[in-house]
C-alpha cells in the first residue's frame, strides 16, 4: 500500500432508524486505502457493503466515526460541500449505466465537466479523449440505444474518468454484462489502475474481486481483510 491514504475510515458506525427500531449496518469499521490502490469490496446482499459504498462515495454520512477523503473530513461538510466533493474528486460507475438516452456518447461523458463549469470547447475535447481511452473513439456521436451493454458501460467509465477524480468508485460494474463484455470492462479497470488511479470496486462476485490488487470482505457490518478468498 502507498504511504498516503486517499481514503480513511476510523471506527465508522452507520445506524438506520425507523421509529423506535434501529438497525446497525456498519459496526465500527476502520479502513485505509492508499493512493493508486485497486481494492475490491466483496460480500453478499445485506452484508453492509452497499452502506460502505454509499459512505465512501459521500452519498451518505456515518452515524459515528470519521471518514476522510484526500485529507478532508467528510463529516464536517454540509450538503453543498459534499456535492462539490463528489463532483470533483469521485468518479462513479454503476451496474445500471445511467446514461441519458437522448444524448450522444460524448455529451454524456461531458456532463460532469458541465456541472464543474468547464468551457464548452474544452469539455468536448476532454470527453472525446476519455472515450478514445476506453476504445470508443469511433462511437462518439452514437446514442446509448445504438451501443451494446459493454459499450454503454465503457461510456460510463469515460464519464467517471473525464474529471480526473481522486477516486473511481465502481458498484457492480459487470453485473448487467455478459461474460465477454465483463472481461473487457475489467480489462479497462486494469488499465486505469496501471495508470495510477485509485479504484474501489464493489462486488458480490469473488471472481471479479480477484482482479483487484487487494480485497476485503464485508460480513455482518464488519470488514475482514482478504476474506480468506482472494
Amino acid at each position: 500500500m502507498a504511504d498516503q491514504a486517499v481514503l480513511r475510515l476510523e471506527n465508522v458506525r452507520k445506524v438506520y432508524s425507523a421509529g423506535e427500531i434501529e438497525f446497525e449496518a456498519l459496526h465500527g469499521v476502520s479502513l485505509d486505502i492508499g493512493q493508486g490502490e485497486y481494492v475490491a469490496v466483496a460480500g453478499p446482499s445485506g452484508s453492509g457493503k452497499s452502506t460502505l459504498m454509499n459512505i465512501l462515495g459521500c452519498l451518505d454520512v456515518a452515524t459515528e466515526g470519521r471518514y476522510e477523503i484526500a485529507g478532508q473530513d467528510v463529516g464536517q461538510m454540509d450538503e453543498s460541500e459534499l456535492a462539490e466533493l463528489r463532483c470533483r474528486q469521485i468518479g462513479f460507475v454503476f451496474q445500471q449505466f445511467n446514461l441519458l438516452p437522448s444524448m450522444s456518447a460524448w455529451r454524456n461523458v461531458e456532463l460532469p465537466l458541465s456541472y464543474a463549469g468547464v468551457a464548452p470547447a474544452q469539455r468536448r475535447r476532454r470527453a472525446i479523449d476519455a472515450l478514445e481511452s476506453v476504445g470508443l473513439g469511433d462511437k462518439i456521436d452514437n446514442r446509448p440505444g445504438q451501443l451494446s451493454g459493454g459499450q454503454q458501460q465503457r461510456v460510463a467509465i469515460a464519464r467517471a474518468l473525464v474529471s480526473e477524480p481522486t477516486l473511481l468508485l465502481a458498484d457492480e460494474p459487470t453485473g448487467n454484462l455478459d461474460t465477454a463484455s465483463a472481461k473487457e470492462i475489467l480489462g479497462i479497470f486494469d488499465q486505469v489502475h496501471r495508470a495510477g488511479r485509485t479504484i474501489v470496486l464493489i462486488t458480490h462476485d469473488w471472481d471479479v474481486a480477484r482482479r483487484a490488487g487487494r480485497s476485503i470482505e464485508v460480513r455482518d457490518g464488519t470488514i475482514l481483510e482478504g476474506g480468506g478468498r482472494a
